[in-house]
């Protein structure tokens, strides 16, 4: 049997293993029954149609609720939404310490500003290439290249061995921002002795290497340069170096920059203010927009993943109050689809198109390139470090198991498969999977957060496929239906197909339910309901083919 009171050093994700996006990492270090944890990162994922009305996806904390005391503390490795997303909501319910870059803390801060109600939360500063510590555990932050600025990847240091937690990461080597991957110091650190390494998957299907974001700088340059209307470059807000070359290229082509979209203006405050937009031209505003040549305009602006009330999506329906396009103007998408908004995408590139815009995507020119790596830089990374387990995080199954084949290859002696709510123990001894703790997702609704069920999802869910008919009787005291009933339907057709109003059909349906009925046995109103209720789906049944929601209300008076 186990040892009880031996100290284990174990990891467990909460979110984003076996998934894109909503990550939350824990390590714990101690016995089983007072073990001490702590957090890297609380990211969010966005809602696709499945979750008709919802904003936002959040990891279920439940666990760390459960272990708020043993909890010491959290710690982001940089400030995309996948990654820090989370923490505006459910910190307030944990309360511990939370550290981050000073890029990571003054988004936080300005994207708090913006939520009426936000929690301010106090953040401890660190930079790449310092240390610091978070109950047992000692960071290093060891600077990494990604697509936004400040990214690093986290050496933890324990007594029974480091673990390096990538985050996300790349390696390129002219990035538009930022230092160079710290080689030097993951090779160090290989030197040591690695006991574990958490490392990004997303890309781990794609041969050879990301090419570099200068040559993104420069295609984009050429593009700006040769073109005859206004350019409009859509990205995402968090790509400082992208909005950055965009800016440089526009100036060098003789033309100004008008930035547009709420997150891409907090986004460029940020960076603003901590020098990463030094020389670059001072941006327009949306008053000085008529007052500029077609020729001499380039517009950065939101909605690269087709979002219907961002800025392009906004341009597309031409409802902009100040901004339009015309025929013979560029589109840019200096972006990449992430999965499941392809068709929302679609849609506004075809709006966009009647208008008679150009549309330039990565699949035309290179205008963009991914902030994960490829094979080829995975197996530079393994080199370095030499860990002996890999862990593959940061990716859907494909991923986790293609970068499982490629450590396994590279002579990687541990590469587990684990996934959210696996506990698995990193040390004493081999890798393990030793329990599973309780995981899954919430949903941020407005200004509510709660399961599918508590927010109403399910019930929208099936409202956006059927429908809804509200029903109300009024009885008198001899359960006689007083007044003539009301039946109002929602999202049901108007005619079955003979031409029949379905609203006279639900209605007789309504009434000779009651009828039915006789009058000593409608005290009981919870049957008189669910008669009701059964006639009136069986009626919409037999004339349409599906059965809606259907609310009685039935009144004595």
């Amino acid at each position: 049997m186990a040892n009880s009171d031996q100290a284990e050093l174990v990891f467990l994700p909460l979110g984003g293993v076996g998934e894109i996006g909503m990550n939350l990492a824990l390590y714990g270090y101690g016995p089983a029954r007072k073990r001490e944890w702590v957090v890297v990162d609380m990211g969010v994922s966005f809602a696709g149609p499945d979750l008709p009305g919802a904003d936002l996806i959040l990891p279920d904390i439940r666990f760390l609720q459960a272990e708020r005391n043993n909890l010491k503390g959290i710690v982001i490795t940089h400030a995309h939404e996948d990654h820090y997303g989370a923490l505006l909501d459910l910190w307030p319910l944990l309360n511990v310490p939370v550290y981050a870059t000073p890029f990571t803390a003054g988004l936080l801060a300005a994207k708090r500003h913006s939520e009426p109600g936000a929690p301010d939360i106090p953040v401890t500063i660190y930079r790449a290439g310092e240390t610091f510590n978070v109950g047992p555990f000692e960071f290093e932050a060891l600077a990494v290249t990604h697509s936004i600025p400040e990214p690093v990847s986290l050496a933890i240091k324990t007594p029974l061995g480091t673990v390096i937690h990538t985050g996300d990461w790349k390696m390129d080597p002219e990035p538009s921002i930022g230092p160079l991957i710290n080689e030097a110091r993951f090779r160090a650190l290989g030197d040591e002795g690695v006991l574990a390494m958490m490392c990004d998957s997303t890309n781990a299907l794609r041969d050879g290497e990301s090419p570099s974001e200068q040559e993104v700088g420069e295609s984009l340059r050429q593009i700006i340069e040769n073109a005859r209307g206004r350019v409009a470059i859509t990205s995402f807000s968090s790509n400082v170096g992208r909005i950055r070359s965009i800016a440089l290229a526009a100036r060098d082509a003789g033309r100004q920059t008008l930035v547009l979209g709420r997150s891409m203006k907090r986004m460029i405050d940020v960076a603003t203010e901590l020098g990463y937009l030094d020389g670059v031209p001072e941006f327009l505003s949306e008053d000085d927009y008529g007052y500029i040549p077609r020729e001499n305009m380039v517009i950065i602006l939101t909605g690269s993943q087709g979002e219907p009330r961002a800025a392009l999506a906004k341009l597309a329906r031409d409802e902009m109050r100040s901004v339009a396009l015309s025929p013979g103007d560029t589109v840019i998408y200096s972006s990449r689809a992430i999965p499941g908004n392809e068709k929302a995408i679609n849609d506004t590139k075809n709006l966009l198109i009647e208008q008679g815009v150009q549309i330039i995507s990565d699949g035309d020119q290179l205008v963009h390139v991914s902030g994960h790596p490829r094979r080829n830089e995975l197996k530079r990374m393994y080199e370095w470090v030499r860990p002996r387990i890999l862990v593959p995080v940061h990716g859907e199954a494909a991923h986790l198991v293609g970068q499982g084949s490629l450590a396994a290859m590279a002579g990687i002696p541990e590469v587990p498969q684990v996934r959210n709510g696996d506990i698995l123990r990193l040390a004493p001894g081999k890798a393990e999977i030793i329990g599973e703790a309780p995981f899954g997702r919430l949903i941020k609704d407005g200004r509510l957060i709660g399961d599918e069920e508590e927010v109403g999802i399910v019930d929208r869910r099936k409202l956006s496929y059927v429908g809804h008919v509200a029903v109300s009787f009024i009885l008198d005291a001899k359960y006689n239906v007083l007044e003539d009933p009301e039946l109002v339907p929602f999202g049901v057709p108007e005619v079955d197909d003979e031409g029949e109003l379905l609203e006279d059909l639900l209605y007789d349906a309504a009434v000779g339910a009651v009828q039915s009925i006789p009058r000593e046995k409608r005290r009981d109103l919870a049957m008189v309901r669910e008669a009701i209720r059964r006639a009136v789906r069986s009626a919409a049944n037999e004339a349409w083919g599906k059965k809606p929601i259907v609310t009685v209300f039935v009144t004595k008076v």
